[in-house]
């Protein structure tokens, strides 16, 4: 990662020079000399945001921790700049990567553990049905040489009683390699049983995220692949909140997060069964409705009334009353188009509602 307080102690950006060269003070707002500081700045804030989605990308489980955390690094950049300021952020920085590389290896080297585990005990299984046929061979060996010398006898009670003692422990022995194989099998479906739920619990905290409760941008990804692949019609809604970095800003991450939770709640109950609610990351959220354009647009404009207007949140001094307001995009798949196409023309029409809000408040 790119050093900006090397950069800062360079002679490209300096402090508001003096009548005498003083050092740097940490909590003076930096000058820019050479009109350097902000394209600085833009790359070094471009690269947080480019780790956060490699991240998540990298790790979903774990990418979206990372992605909060660079986000609000990000927010801290982006006002009154001072050198303690970016000496703290790149520290921050720092130990978050750290954090979240050493966590992700631990996460895939659990996952790898758990599937050496199930090919030990299938192995070891696999290892118990050939012994269980190698006895099972040699007590059949025993009963066929016994059978054979009947053929030597002359007394009939004596052919009847080895006939009777060999049909017994065929028997006996057959019993046994039935017993034994099912609770051979048992023990397989048991073992398996339990490594399949762990699977199936870790494809469950991937699947959703960690924060609303709502389908994550992992799972959503995948789904949108392959309904694009099947031939039913079906549109995509990208929903932003307007201006929620301010709610960071002047409340906090906590009633950020705790408004992205209600809001989360208002998607979900807004919608019939079929439609899909998945959050994209931040303070978006992408939904898949299963249905065509005509009534896509009607839902749209019904979601809009449904999620905007007021909130009520928790905050260190008593209740937060918040009008919130959201910018939605709408696109219906087209037949042939890629699902990146698919997204960025949702994607577009939702930053023209956005820009369409904002001179309206003009």
């Amino acid at each position: 990662m790119i050093s900006l307080k090397k950069y800062l102690d360079q002679d490209h950006v300096e402090t508001i020079p003096e009548a005498e060269p003083a050092p740097r003070s940490p909590s003076v707002p930096i000058a820019d000399a050479n009109g350097l500081l902000p394209a600085a700045m833009a790359a070094y804030r471009s690269a947080l945001r480019g780790m956060s989605g490699a991240g998540l990308q990298a790790c979903p489980m774990l990418g979206e921790d990372l992605k909060r955390g660079l986000d609000r690094v990000d927010d801290s950049l982006s006002r009154n700049l001072t050198v303690e300021k970016i000496d703290n952020a790149e520290r921050n920085v720092q130990g978050q990567l750290d954090d979240w590389g050493r966590l992700t290896a631990q996460h895939y080297q659990k996952k790898t553990d758990e599937v050496k585990e199930i090919l030990m005990v299938m192995a070891k299984t696999v290892e118990s049905v050939g012994q269980r046929d190698q006895r099972a061979a040699t007590q059949l060996a025993q009963v066929t040489g016994r059978l054979k010398k009947i053929a030597t006898l002359e007394d009939i009670s004596l052919i009847r009683t080895s006939i009777e003692e060999s049909a017994t422990e065929l028997k006996n022995s057959i019993d046994r390699i039935a017993a034994e194989g099912k609770a051979a099998i048992q023990q397989l479906q048991s073992e398996v049983n339990t490594y399949q739920a762990r699977l199936e619990e870790a494809e469950h905290i991937v699947s959703v995220d960690s924060l609303t409760g709502l389908r994550s941008r992992f799972w959503m990804d995948r789904y949108i692949e392959r309904r694009n692949s099947e031939p039913q019609s079906f549109s995509i809604l990208i929903v932003d909140i307007d201006d929620f970095k301010s709610v960071n800003d002047e409340h906090g991450h906590q009633v950020g997060d705790e408004l992205l939770r209600q809001f989360a709640t208002e998607m979900r109950s807004g919608f019939r069964t079929g439609f899909i609610v998945s959050r994209w990351g931040g303070d978006e959220f992408v939904v898949l409705l299963d249905c065509g354009a005509d009534e896509a647009r009607s839902q749209t404009e019904r979601l809009k009334k449904w999620v905007c207007g007021n909130y009520t949140l928790p905050g260190r001094s008593g209740p937060i009353k918040l009008n919130v307001q959201a910018s939605i995009g709408f696109a219906a798949r087209k037949s042939g188009e890629s699902v990146r196409d698919l997204l960025a023309r949702a994607d577009a029409d939702m930053y023209a509602q956005k820009k369409t809000a904002a001179r309206g408040k003009r």
